[in-house]
């Protein structure tokens, strides 16, 4: 699962910069009354940097929106499972022609602190208070996010939405959750969101390799007015 993620601007503000200055994020910052911070704790709905191709079908940078609508449903739909990502009409069409990256510095977690499972049963472990984790990819700075976009028009503009491909956990993602993002190495980022790429190939090389520890509460950043 994936439903909120941290972009640290010290890592991401090459990225987070070049999609800023974009007529694109104005646009969508306007017409649907979003931040374009895209920094500090993202979440569904929120304003987002994605690594996405450009005309020509280079790696570029892009302001998007998280989670794709659906008349079936309220809410955003943030999460694709990738064992289903070329099946589903929803996401069939993303998967073989539009996929993209969001760089991310980790994502989080809730779940039950691994120490206190299999000393309860069911019932009881309904009842214990889930902790919140974060968690990224061993030794990186930045956590490549695998994902699809799509375009749909919000207000009279054709706005990119994005979704994140979930896979299987590994452990130790497994203790606390049984599904987990599909992580790209920096390697494979432009293999995934070339058109004519082969999604299935990067990912059966997706990175497993995870570090999970309790989440602190880390600052949102200052509106624009208060930074200097």
């Amino acid at each position: 699962m994936c439903t909120w993620f941290y972009a640290d601007y010290k890592y991401l503000s090459g990225y987070i910069n070049k999609a800023q200055q974009l007529p694109l994020a104005d646009n969508i910052m306007n017409a649907m009354s979003k931040s374009k911070a895209m920094s500090g704790n993202i979440r569904p709905t929120d304003m987002a940097a994605v690594l996405a191709p450009n005309k020509q079908g280079n790696v570029a940078v892009f302001p998007m929106i998280w989670g794709f609508t659906h008349e079936s449903t309220p809410k955003p739909l943030i999460n694709c499972r990738i064992e289903t990502a070329d099946q589903k009409p929803l996401w069939k069409d993303s998967w073989f022609r539009r996929r993209c990256v969001i760089p991310a510095s980790w994502y989080y977690e809730w779940g039950i602190p691994p120490s206190e499972v299999g000393f309860h049963n069911a019932n009881e472990q309904n009842k214990i208070k889930k902790e919140k984790y974060a968690i990224q990819p061993e030794g990186a700075e930045i956590t490549y996010l695998a994902g699809l976009y799509r375009f749909e028009e919000h207000r009279g503009i054709q706005v990119p939405m994005f979704t994140v491909l979930t896979r299987e956990a590994v452990a130790p993602v497994s203790s606390i959750h049984d599904r987990m993002p599909l992580i790209l190495g920096k390697e494979s980022l432009s293999e995934w969101i070339r058109p004519n790429g082969d999604p299935n190939k990067i990912a059966k090389i997706a990175l497993t390799k995870m570090i999970m520890e309790k989440a602190a509460d880390y600052p949102e950043p200052k509106p624009a007015f208060m930074q200097i």
